[in-house]
């Protein structure tokens, strides 16, 4: 009884260790703290690009955002923008998933556009725009709101939060603004795991 007891305690001392090994973060290795305000209210953002091998693994294989945002405690908004940086319709690609979010059809498109832009099968807007109506958007409403006020006003904010935030390279996470997940001083053994724990860890901070 006694040695059974003591192999308990032992094995929660090691569990205690290691989650509190887990869920110890530094500046330097897991994020980098950023010289800017933090958000007003608890934020996610993840900067990707279609053309992004990276991007599309991290959304369509390892299912990084949908694991965030599962984790995510009431209040705090998790927003993806498009860079327009990567591929020749990098811009137009920018623009047709500011319309996306304007009309709230991110996951009816995102798997399209992804796959689209993978296979390099876009070679203007109208290919794009193609995609979208094949997936529940109506000609009319693409139409009418590729070139909109609200539309070019998600583009700009886009453009400006990738100038603002300095990204260079995508997927690029930020938490409230004030912190950046820095991948390579995430486990590789649990690569996923750290990466979405890391993003939680620090709403906290």
């Amino acid at each position: 009884m006694k040695k059974l007891l003591f192999t308990l305690i032992a094995a929660t001392a090691a569990m205690t260790c290691v989650n509190a090994q887990a869920a110890e973060l530094k500046d330097g290795e897991q994020y980098i703290t950023l010289s800017q305000e933090r958000s007003a209210q608890p934020e996610v953002i993840e900067f990707f690009s279609f053309y992004c091998p990276h991007c599309y693994s991290f959304e369509m294989q390892y299912k990084i955002p949908e694991k965030v945002k599962s984790g995510l405690s009431q209040g705090t908004t998790f927003k993806q923008y498009h860079v327009d940086f990567l591929g020749p319709q990098g811009e137009n690609l920018t623009r047709a998933w500011a319309l996306a979010m304007a009309l709230g059809v991110e996951d009816k498109v995102k798997a399209a556009l992804f796959d689209g832009a993978q296979a390099n099968a876009f070679k203007s807007m109208d290919d794009i725009r193609q995609k979208f109506i094949d997936n529940g958007v109506t000609a009319e409403q693409f139409d009418g709101g590729i070139n909109s006020f609200a539309v070019n006003a998600l583009v700009k904010k886009q453009q400006n939060l990738v100038a603002q935030f300095q990204v260079h390279g995508v997927p690029d996470f930020y938490v409230n603004n004030k912190f950046r997940v820095n991948p390579e001083g995430l486990s590789h053994d649990d690569f996923v795991g750290d990466y979405v724990k890391t993003v939680i860890e620090l709403l906290k901070k």
